[in-house]
């Protein structure tokens, strides 16, 4: 019965309502019935929730509104059923504190981000854990692997664990519209990555949340646990990041590389405001090991992966094209960090 194609027998479809929670990092929906097929989120209605069973409202004024922003298809119901990204607000129209959506969205609506054309690539570094010891797949319960080396991008039953779950995400991220580039095994047995982009702006955040989204539906199928944890073991394993890829219309083109100069600059002038932004536990990730730079130190360098910035061999050769900001942990915000870099290397002078 969950495969029935609803169009054989009516006109009206399902549309799954999604925002974050309290944490501001837990997806919530809900599904509600609408009487036709929509393409725009402006044809969709504003709906409500009850924002004090997810730690976002009162009990004694619980209600927050839900307004639509972004449409997907619904890769699980399929047909003209869709996933609904929102952003969530007080009835008197007020974003709530968890709503980051709001303020990225006035960045990245100032004319001159506009004309930049910011886009993003977006690598979503995550873990998959057994679902009873909260341990990752793949390791013996309680013991450890051998040491890393042989799982990043590996082939094998024991050096690669979860990809059935991994590549039923990436064909369903590409059902339901998301710009995934791509996915890879990474250097700790039971962690994985997808990308997103390039986007341009606001979506490439919609995009990641979307994505987030149907892993954690997936991984509730297969009895799995998802984890955004920066650093889920601790000791000599690598943590899990989100390598932010950047660039903008005056970078991409001839002279760029003076442009991504001046932006690294500004980076790392605004250091410690960025990485208070980039994601909780992320000092137990940046260490200066592991593929990291220390968490109080900023710099930059061509081809480097211990920089707190990559800059490309392409790039470099090219003298134009786009940089890396390898700060951000797993469990960032997107609407926070790429506003954030937009708004820093842009409006700021």
């Amino acid at each position: 019965l969950i495969n029935l194609n609803l169009s054989e027998s009516t006109e009206k479809i399902i549309a799954e309502y999604i925002w974050t929670g309290g944490s501001g990092l837990d997806v919530r929906s809900k599904g509600r019935t609408l009487p036709k097929p929509v393409k725009e989120p402006s044809e969709l209605p504003k709906w409500n929730y009850d924002g004090s069973s997810t730690g976002q409202a009162p009990g004694e004024d619980s209600e927050v509104i839900l307004c639509p922003q972004a449409i997907f298809k619904d890769p699980f119901r399929r047909g003209n059923n869709i996933l609904v990204i929102c952003d969530a607000y007080t009835p008197q129209g007020e974003p709530i504190p968890t709503n980051k959506r709001y303020d990225a969205a006035k960045i990245f609506s100032h004319p001159d981000v506009v004309a930049e054309v910011p886009w993003y690539g977006i690598e979503q570094e995550y873990t998959l854990l057994q679902k009873d010891v909260k341990w990752p797949i793949g390791w013996p319960i309680g013991g450890f692997p051998g040491p890393q080396g042989p799982y990043y991008c590996s082939a094998g039953a024991d050096k690669a664990f979860g990809r059935d779950i991994v590549d039923a995400h990436y064909k369903a991220c590409l059902y339901a519209g998301i710009n995934i580039s791509g996915i890879n095994g990474e250097v700790m047995p039971g962690q994985w990555e997808f990308q997103v982009g390039p986007s341009v702006g606001i979506s490439a955040a919609d995009e990641v949340w979307a994505a987030r989204y149907i892993l954690e539906r997936i991984t509730e199928i297969a009895g799995v646990v998802l984890s955004f944890d920066p650093k889920p073991i601790p000791g000599d394993w690598n943590g899990a990041g989100a390598h932010t890829n950047y660039s903008t219309k005056s970078m991409r083109e001839d002279g760029g590389f003076e442009i991504i100069k001046k932006a690294i600059d500004k980076l790392g002038l605004r250091h410690k405001e960025h990485i208070a932004a980039y994601g909780e536990g992320n000092e137990r990730r940046l260490t200066g090991h592991h593929e990291t730079a220390d968490i109080n130190t900023f710099k930059w360098g061509v081809a480097d992966r211990g920089a707190s910035i990559r800059v490309g061999r392409d790039t470099e050769a090219a003298g134009k094209g786009y940089f890396e900001d390898r700060r951000p942990a797993s469990n960032m915000d997107p609407y926070i960090v790429t506003s954030m870099i937009a708004e820093t290397t842009i409006l700021r002078k």
